[in-house]
């Protein structure tokens, strides 16, 4: 009876989620072109674009990932924190940088802000291809997060295998049929839920066992001091450079990740994404409630083999099964919207940089990357079926893969002197590092992130090779400011033409 409850609780809410979805694409733009489908048409709110943009940053981790990792190391997952408040205060200056420079050029994406740069189709099908390797894996992720919730929230009668396939058709049901916009207005109902849930289980559950905050703290100080230190209880390598390396390294990378740059492209004006910059580190708030409970997990549920339940376990036999399925539903859409921007993003940039950059099929590029982006969810599906480890293995370097792709993007916008040349030698070297520092279990390096080591080579290699044979890269390829950008709409598109000023 519990279960009935809950799971139509939490279906009601899938099924709403599929409807509001499905039904963003009536609304906006009337054109079926690749902007209107993978940027809204560039006609998003600030609302929108906020949720849109806050939608991103909660996602299965919140419920399950950030109780989990405070379970079992401790505060260390307060680099969350960190590194998102940053990532949003450095957006302030890199959203309307990015925003100016696609609307100029009709640009819709990370490799098609590359390939623009360098007059090079093929640098942006490379990059095309390194960031779905990186970005793969987080589809995954999610589809594995979205299972643990339902089968929780149903008490173990939906298996695990029925929920991965139903995180796969709900989030692909309304990304394919319409892109950005339905994610932006599943983010409203799906903010909402999280907002709600995660007040009310910081309220409930240090009360209900506890008796008071107090309380709480008391035993967590007095019983698992270790736990508020870093490096924390288990791991010596999760230390405070780590930590600062961390931050820093994911602070800029969430700047320039593909599902970053969609939110960031898809918003009406640079405006808009200045004052969400200065909104969004204030909602990162929530994010020490599951940190926290995730330390009160240590007394109420001791002993968890899979720390990623600590929440859940704390709650499900304590609330009334209507309830449950809320809180199991705000969970579920905190992976059903990044997953679907995920695919979204994959699809975006096959349909444009690698599929749909020859004349016969640039027509069709929208059909394109819609195709991939369901193809991209079947992969990721399938491999959660079939070969689980493969991908969870790969999210290893995916952040700090990432994180190579930035010189491409913020140092060749602002430096005529960066080549392609210079480009790919940098990723090479980054890219190649990180890959035997993670998989050779040498990260972090004597305490820094992996990353930011390789990137450091990655930028050392790119300044060198650009200074020694610098590109003369035409004025128009590069940023500008806003004061000396004048937008002219052509008569048959969203293109736009710059005029710079003089040299």
């Amino acid at each position: 009876m519990n279960a009935a409850v809950s799971v139509s609780v939490l279906a009601a809410f899938l099924v709403a989620t599929v409807v509001l979805g499905v039904g963003a694409r009536t609304r906006g733009s009337k054109t079926r072109d690749l902007v209107d489908w993978s940027i809204g048409g560039r006609s998003l709110g600030l609302l929108l674009t906020l949720v849109l943009m806050a939608g991103e940053t909660y996602t299965s981790f919140s419920y399950l990932g950030a109780a989990g990792w405070s379970y079992t190391h401790g505060l260390s997952a307060l680099y969350v924190v960190a590194y998102l408040s940053i990532g949003m205060a450095i957006s302030y200056l890199i959203g309307p940088l990015l925003w100016n420079y696609a609307h100029a050029h009709n640009l819709v994406g990370l490799s098609d802000i590359v390939a623009h740069r360098f007059a090079a189709p093929w640098l942006g099908a490379v990059v095309a291809v390194l960031a779905t390797v990186f970005v793969l894996p987080y589809i995954q992720l999610q589809i594995t997060g979205l299972g643990v919730v339902v089968a929780t929230v149903s008490y173990g009668t939906i298996g695990l295998s029925l929920a991965y396939l139903l995180a796969f058709v709900i989030s692909e049901s309304f990304i394919v049929l319409s892109g950005l916009r339905g994610s932006a207005w599943v983010s409203v109902l799906k903010d909402v839920l999280a907002v709600l849930t995660l007040v009310f289980v910081f309220v409930y559950i240090p009360l209900h066992y506890f008796g008071s905050y107090s309380a709480l703290l008391h035993r967590i100080t007095d019983d698992h001091r270790a736990w508020l230190t870093l490096p924390g209880p288990t791991s010596h390598s999760l230390g405070v450079g780590w930590f600062i390396s961390t931050a820093i390294l994911n602070g800029v990378v969430f700047t320039v990740f593909p599902t970053q740059i969609a939110g960031f492209l898809g918003a009406r004006n640079a405006q808009a994404l200045r004052r969400n910059a200065i909104i969004l580190p204030f909602y990162q708030v929530l994010l020490f409630v599951p940190v926290i409970l995730g330390l009160a997990a240590l007394f109420v549920v001791p002993g968890l083999k899979d720390s990623n339940l600590a929440l859940f376990e704390m709650i499900r036999t304590e609330v009334p099964p209507w309830l449950l399925g809320v809180i199991g539903a705000a969970g579920a859409l905190s992976a059903i919207v990044p997953m679907a921007m995920f695919m979204l993003v994959i699809g975006t940039m096959w349909g444009r940089s690698v599929l749909g950059i020859h004349p016969r099929t640039a027509p069709r590029q929208r059909e394109l990357a819609q195709a991939v982006a369901l193809l991209a969810g079947v992969a990721a599906l399938v491999m959660t079926y079939t070969w689980p480890n493969a991908l969870v293995r790969l999210s290893l370097v995916s952040y700090e893969g990432m994180a190579q792709l930035m010189p491409a993007v913020l140092v060749a916008l602002v430096w005529r002197k960066v080549s392609a040349t210079a480009v790919v030698a940098g990723l090479a070297v980054g890219v190649s590092a990180v890959c035997w520092l993670v998989f050779t279990d040498h990260d972090p390096v004597h305490g820094i992130n992996a990353g930011l080591v390789a990137l450091a080579g990655n930028v050392v290699v790119l300044v060198a090779i650009s200074l020694i044979r610098p590109a003369a890269t035409p004025r128009d390829r590069l940023a500008q400011p806003e004061s000396a950008i004048r937008v002219y709409p052509t008569a048959t598109s969203t293109t736009c033409s710059v005029q710079s000023p003089p040299e």
